[in-house]
């Protein structure tokens, strides 16, 4: 077997799960990785997955700028890809794709694929959560059973989460700058909300994990998953030791609640097929 399709076999094998994480650490189901355009020159999808599978990552959920990203590495690995549909047919969709009708026409063209668990990454402010575009998304992720995955601040997820009340939601980086006892709050009054936590390294400042957050993840041990956010190429030089970063503080809590903050909300909600 050519060396390129045994590294790829390897990749695929350990996003299935097939082969035990290292020891003493848990296996990962990475909830924000992007691979995006700058990424396909740097990176082949095979190297991606092995990337991905020698930080201990079983399955992770993908969103792409444009979305042909996540349908080539879905397509090396249906079962360890959880594709989400990203709203940005170029990153310049970024700052207005919630003014735009053609990208309420993009996503609904998309997901005739059948094979999307949710809409985003997708970033907007508060004054933007009644607009059309907004609102047609929301009613395309009810109609499905989509997540949607908002990259919003605190203000902005309490709005979203009140104003469509059907959908379930995924809180990318626990909003980035909302506190524990916020994201408790939220949690406590949605029950419709996750949290994911790439790039929170507040978590664990130093490694030791904050006592805050380590109440909110005992209060609401299904409600939290890990992430990276590949949202630049370089970011992929570095999801190794970012999951190693979350391994210690997984360490530092209930091994119950560690494995379903590491890996098992994660298959709960987005089994494999």
């Amino acid at each position: 077997m050519p060396a390129r399709h045994a590294l790829l076999g390897l990749a695929v094998g350990l996003l299935l799960g097939s082969s035990a994480p290292a020891r003493g650490e848990y296996p990962i189901f990475d909830a924000h990785i992007h691979y995006s355009r700058p990424d396909w020159d740097a990176l082949t999808p095979e190297r991606a997955l092995s990337i991905l599978a020698r930080a201990g990552v079983r399955r992770a959920i993908v969103s792409s700028t444009p979305d042909d990203g996540t349908l080539m590495l879905w397509e090396k690995s249906p079962k360890g890809i959880v594709p989400f549909l990203r709203p940005y047919r170029t990153r310049g969709d970024m700052g207005g794709w919630h003014g735009d009708p053609a990208v309420a026409a993009y996503v609904e063209e998309r997901l005739r694929r059948g094979i999307y668990r949710g809409i985003g990454e997708l970033h907007l402010g508060a004054a933007e959560v009644d607009g059309p575009v907004v609102t047609r998304i929301a009613e395309l992720a009810a109609e499905r059973g989509l997540f949607l995955q908002a990259h919003v601040d605190d203000v902005t997820i309490e709005k979203l989460l009140t104003r469509y009340p059907k959908p379930r939601f995924l809180w990318a980086h626990a909003g980035m700058s909302a506190g524990p006892q916020t994201v408790g709050r939220l949690l406590d009054s949605f029950p419709k909300l996750w949290v994911e936590l790439a790039l929170r390294t507040d978590v664990a400042p130093g490694g030791a994990l904050d006592p805050e957050w380590r109440a909110v993840f005992l209060r609401h041990p299904d409600r939290f998953m890990v992430g990276t956010d590949t949202w630049v190429t370089s970011r992929w030089e570095i999801v190794r030791d970012s999951m190693r970063d979350v391994q210690e503080w997984l360490r530092q809590l209930p091994p119950d609640v560690a494995e379903r903050i590491a890996y098992k909300n994660g298959e709960r909600l987005f089994p494999a097929p």
